[in-house]
């Protein structure tokens, strides 16, 4: 019999737990020509913000030896264009929409919240905290566990009662455990976990920065497993949390892990750039690791690392 890949975050199930990263597949058109959308657990769009916006000068993107920077700077069309175009075709291809929010104040957060809230079938909004405080000089929301609280605070009084509200954070902070409970408590209704880990490249043949803005966000492998530590660290801490893991996934055995750890489904980002369907491949190795295991439903996996050995549902 196959394994039940059905999961929870919070009040909505999904089919199964694997999902794009934010800022990886846009809202899915770039990946319908490679498979259907309908597949995967959801599909997490590129930060939408209210205006359209520019992002960073080039080069935005440098490759390095175990995963990928970038400095993108939150480029897109805004509020209006994703609800007009990208949303409803979205929903059209029977894809579930997990809306990724990005704006410079609590404010900004809150009028995204509620216009999403007018527009149906969004399954979920997640919060893009790694986007700079404009009344703090510009840093990022995660940096203050209180600033990151009031901009969750704020979108969930703003969202519909039925959308749940998950905070994404950064494991560039001093305390990501404190920094995740104060979003829990700000009423968050799970969280995501992690953003890109702060890195820099210089290039040798121009003796300049490898991105524009010098530094930029590192993603893949090389990120597991601090993506791993965070997820089980926090999930120790609230048990209770459902968390969508990321950072580095490339195979179905990454998403076995990042359950382990505690995380209730996996994004998948960076891969994508070179392989469009690697979350259908993913998610088919996936399910194959269940079987060869005798595990029956990813309920049973989700936070199996935790428990006492011989507690395990694992073979």
């Amino acid at each position: 019999m196959s394994p039940d890949l059905r999961t929870r975050l919070g009040d909505v199930e999904l089919a199964n737990p694997i999902m794009t990263a934010a800022g990886c597949a846009g809202a899915g058109r770039e990946l319908a020509q490679f498979f259907d959308v309908a597949r995967i657990g959801a599909v997490v769009t590129k930060s939408v913000m209210l205006e359209p916006r520019a992002g960073r000068p080039a080069p935005r993107m440098a490759e390095t030896p175990s995963g990928m920077l970038s400095a993108i700077g939150l480029q897109g069309p805004g509020i209006e264009v994703f609800l007009q175009r990208d949303l409803p075709w979205l929903l059209a291809r029977g894809g579930r929409a997990v809306v990724s929010i990005a704006g410079g104040s609590a404010e900004e957060y809150a009028e995204l919240a509620r216009r999403l809230s007018m527009a149906p079938g969004v399954t979920m909004i997640e919060i893009n905290l790694s986007s700079p405080n404009l009344a703090d000089r510009g840093r990022d929301f995660t940096e203050d566990p209180a600033a990151a609280a009031r901009v969750v605070r704020v979108v969930r009084a703003s969202a519909r009662s039925d959308i749940p509200v998950f905070a994404k954070l950064s494991s560039d902070v001093p305390d990501l455990v404190g920094l995740a409970t104060a979003c829990a408590e700000a009423g968050a209704d799970g969280l995501s976990m992690i953003n890109t880990v702060r890195g820099m490249a210089i290039d040798t043949a121009t003796m300049r920065p490898a991105v524009a803005g010098g530094t930029g966000g590192l993603s893949g492998p090389a990120i597991r497993p601090i993506a791993i530590a965070c997820v089980y660290r926090v999930h120790a801490a609230l048990p209770d949390v459902p968390i969508i893991g990321m950072g580095g996934v490339r195979t179905g055995s990454d998403a076995l892990e990042f359950l382990l750890a505690g995380a209730s489904a996996v994004a998948v980002g960076t891969v994508i750039f070179h392989d469009p369907s690697a979350c259908v491949r993913i998610l088919r190795e996936f399910e194959e690791a269940l079987e060869e295991r005798g595990v029956a439903r990813v309920g049973d996996l989700i936070g199996a690392a935790h428990r006492p050995l011989g507690a395990t549902a694992l073979r």
